[in-house]
């Protein structure tokens, strides 16, 4: 008798966030492997150019997470975030 082949849509929600991360962290290892698309190239180079010709227009990671937070009803902005913190829902 054969037994039904095991589904990801059969995980716990807390085991698929473990595999998402255990992938992320995977393909994070070797970015050579990621393709980079050309409209993602030229996003980045019109950012770099705005970043320097308007450089007050930067914000620091401090307030990158206050304004992520505050978008994602964070009841406390203080609340230290982690690599592996949500910040959207």
């Amino acid at each position: 008798m054969d037994l039904p082949k095991p589904s990801v849509f059969d995980l716990s929600a807390a085991e698929k966030l473990q595999l998402v991360e255990d992938l992320w962290d995977d393909l994070a290892s070797d970015s050579s492997a990621v393709p980079i698309h050309e409209w993602q190239r030229e996003e980045v180079a019109r950012r770099r150019v705005n970043l320097e010709r308007f450089p007050a227009s930067a914000i620091s990671w401090g307030e990158l997470k206050r304004r992520a937070l505050a978008v994602a009803g964070s009841p406390d902005p203080a609340t230290p975030l982690t690599d592996r913190s949500p910040i959207l829902p």
